[in-house]
C-alpha cells in the first residue's frame, strides 16, 4: 500500500471479508478513527479533515518466522531492562490480539514463563454500538490473576488498547509492569504509570 486510495481499497476490502472497524485498525496498523475514515470516505462525502494518522505495512517481519523471532529478542532485551530498574519479574506474558500474539509467545518462550491472550474491545464490538465491549482474556492461556505481566502487542495507535489491558490485570488482581511493542505512534513514556519500551517511537513536526 502506497497511498491513501490503496488504503481505502484495502480498507473495503477487509470490511467486504467480514471484519469489524476495529479489526480493520488492527490490520493497518491505524486508528480506528482513521479506519472509519477510510470506510466512509469522510473526505470526499462530508469534507471532514483527514485524521491525523499513518499506516504501518510490517508484513516484511509477519510473513518470516524467523524475523518474528529477532523482533520478539528484541522485544524480550527491553522488557529485561525495565525488569532490572524496577527489580522484579514476570511471571505472564500477554499478547494483544491479533498482531501481539505471535511475539509475544516468543518473548513468554525466552522467559520460560506462562503467556495470556488478550482479546481488545475494539474486536468484540458491533458497529453502531454506543458502548464498545470490554476487553477480555482467552480462557485458553494462562490467567493473570495474582500475576506479574508484561503485555506485549506490535503497535500503540492511541493508547487505549493498553489502557483496557493495564485495568483489565488491575482488576484481576495482577499487575502490569511493563509494556513492549514494535512501534509506538502516540510516543508514550508510560501508560498508566506502566513503562513503555518500543523499539521505533513515531513523531510529527507540525
Amino acid at each position: 500500500m502506497r497511498n491513501v486510495n490503496d488504503l481505502i481499497e484495502k480498507a473495503i476490502e477487509l470490511r467486504n471479508r467480514g471484519l469489524r472497524s476495529g479489526e480493520i485498525a488492527d490490520e493497518l496498523n491505524i486508528s480506528r478513527e482513521t479506519a472509519m475514515w477510510l470506510l466512509t470516505r469522510a473526505k470526499k462525502e462530508t469534507g471532514a479533515p483527514v485524521p491525523k494518522d499513518i499506516f504501518i505495512d510490517w508484513k516484511m517481519i509477519g510473513k518470516s518466522s524467523s524475523r518474528l523471532m529477532l523482533i520478539a529478542t528484541c522485544l524480550a532485551d527491553m522488557v529485561e531492562e525495565v525488569l532490572n530498574e524496577l527489580d522484579t519479574n514476570v511471571d505472564v506474558v500477554v499478547g494483544v490480539a491479533l498482531s501481539g500474539i505471535p511475539l509475544a509467545n516468543i518473548v513468554a518462550y525466552q522467559y520460560g514463563v506462562e503467556f495470556a491472550v488478550l482479546h481488545p474491545g475494539k474486536h468484540r464490538s458491533e458497529e453502531g454500538r454506543p458502548v464498545e465491549m470490554q476487553s477480555t482474556f482467552s480462557e485458553n492461556y494462562a490467567s493473570v490473576k495474582g500475576k506479574r505481566c508484561v503485555i506485549i502487542d506490535d503497535v500503540i495507535t492511541s493508547g487505549s488498547t493498553m489502557e483496557e489491558a493495564i485495568k483489565l490485570i488491575d482488576d484481576m488482581g495482577g499487575e502490569t509492569v511493563a509494556i513492549a511493542v514494535m512501534i509506538d505512534k502516540k510516543g508514550a513514556e508510560t501508560i498508566a504509570s506502566v513503562p513503555v519500551r518500543s523499539l521505533y517511537r513515531i513523531g510529527r513536526v507540525e
